[in-house]
């Protein structure tokens, strides 16, 4: 296959050359036409099922959401040849909106170009040109109210359903694609199917057709997509809040040393560029935030494992998530982080109730586990949280196991290799988030009671 200097020169244009929003009986159909000029052609979509919801007509600040939904959406074909010209021939982008763009997809792609060993500084990465007009909108200042939540599935959304189930009456549920444990979760959390936005996301099969011929292929910022999709929903349904479940431990980086994160578009950089985007050109009073912000995974695990209905149902195995039902692989980087951050709290009839099995006792995760430490080359390329916090996950572990003779296997290569940590990342709070002032309340009260 192509090398990525051969694949830019071989096919400099990715264009985009259209987008469309219309609606149907029972859902309305957001449709986007991008091309890779001299090979190939993507029509992806989303459906929003309409259900009982009270949208506001299709106008051009719809449109407009929509079109910024199309840049995010054109990351996953653009970065099949990471063409050095993208060209749009929908709409219109100034300088700063070229900037913004630049570095969401160069921040965005950094795990992508350091599995593929890309070596480009972020302005030589591709160049934005207009052949579009500028959709022309005013500023809106309508009466919202309530919250949208989107659901993952994982333990993270459900702390936040409980934390603002107060405000549950006038919110919703958001998932975007299908999951059935997004589905049960947020009937555990107390929203009927008619209080739950259901996007699907159909994937163009042009692309896999690319990857499974060996074109570039890797990690894309998904959570940016939710970000412009929830906050589409929250205009066209007249709702305040969209309330992200991304914690502190996002901000830390994959790679020591580099700025690589798997999670860029779930960090505070993120939400602060994006809620700054939003308010100079998506210009409505939708309030874009996240909830955990101020505290920790070790934090948000605790607060988890009081929370019992949800223990049979949460998963958040991306390799478990490829088959039915949704299972833990009890084999990758991500089930081992998750059984080790609920370890200080459930370990160990509970969790291996939750996990099937002890996966302290699997020894060909060892270097997984290294990593998640801290003691390796990188962090696994997952959503799992910081060096520190791990360390203190299995030390707490570590001290609650009576018989250290007998510790299972990862726990006593820990406890034979490295010192425990006198680290208490428990009481931890960091200030730099947007949490609005009445829900912070509620989540202090939560964390500290």
């Amino acid at each position: 296959m192509m090398s990525f200097r051969e694949l830019r020169e071989k096919y400099p244009n990715f264009i985009y050359n259209d987008f469309n929003i219309f609606e149907k009986e029972d859902k309305f159909v957001i449709e986007f036409d991008f091309e890779i000029e001299k090979l190939a052609k993507f029509n992806p979509r989303l459906e929003i099922l309409k259900k009982k919801f009270n949208f506001r007509k299709i106008d051009n600040r719809i449109r407009n959401i929509v079109f910024n939904m199309g840049m995010v959406e054109a990351i996953s074909y653009f970065k099949a040849t990471c063409s050095p010209n993208f060209i749009i021939k929908c709409g219109y982008l100034d300088e700063y909106q070229k900037s913004w763009y630049k570095k969401l997809y160069y921040l965005g792609l950094g795990e992508f170009r350091y599995i593929n060993k890309i070596d480009i500084d972020q302005d030589s990465f591709l160049n934005f040109v207009n052949q579009g007009k500028p959709i022309e909108i005013s500023n809106e200042e309508d009466n919202l109210s309530g919250i949208i939540i989107p659901i993952g599935g994982g333990k993270d959304s459900n702390v936040t359903m409980e934390i603002l189930s107060k405000y549950q009456k006038d919110s919703l549920a958001f998932r975007i694609g299908k999951n059935n444990v997004s589905d049960e979760c947020a009937k555990l959390g107390g929203f009927s199917n008619d209080r739950y936005i259901e996007v699907n996301r159909i994937i163009d099969k042009n692309l896999l057709d690319l990857n499974e011929k060996g074109f570039l292929n890797g990690h894309t910022p998904f959570s940016a997509m939710v970000a412009f999709t929830t906050y589409l929903c929250g205009y066209a349904l007249r709702k305040k809040y969209i309330a992200v479940s991304n914690e502190n431990s996002a901000n830390e980086t994959n790679v020591k040393n580099e700025n690589i994160n798997h999670q860029y578009s779930k960090t505070i950089e993120f939400e602060n560029d994006f809620r700054e985007y939003a308010d100079k050109y998506l210009k409505s009073n939708v309030y874009y935030f996240s909830m955990l912000r101020p505290i920790s995974e070790i934090q948000i695990a605790k607060l988890f494992s009081k929370y019992e209905k949800y223990h049979r149902v949460f998963k958040s195995c991306n390799v478990g998530s490829k088959q039915k039902p949704w299972v833990w692989c009890c084999n990758c980087p991500k089930c081992l982080f998750v059984f080790s951050i609920l370890s200080p709290f459930l370990y160990k009839e509970k969790l291996v109730e939750i996990f099937g099995k002890d996966m302290f006792e699997n020894k060909d995760l060892l270097e997984t586990f290294i990593e998640l430490c801290g003691f390796g080359e990188i962090k696994p390329f997952e959503c799992v949280g910081t060096y520190s916090e791990v360390r203190y996950a299995i030390s707490e572990t570590i001290r609650k196991c009576e018989d250290k003779d007998n510790l299972p296997y990862l726990l006593k290569y820990y406890y034979e290799h490295y010192e425990l940590s006198d680290e208490n990342p428990l009481s931890e709070y960091n200030k730099n988030h947007n949490v609005p002032k009445e829900f912070e309340i509620l989540l202090k009260n939560e964390l500290f009671k």
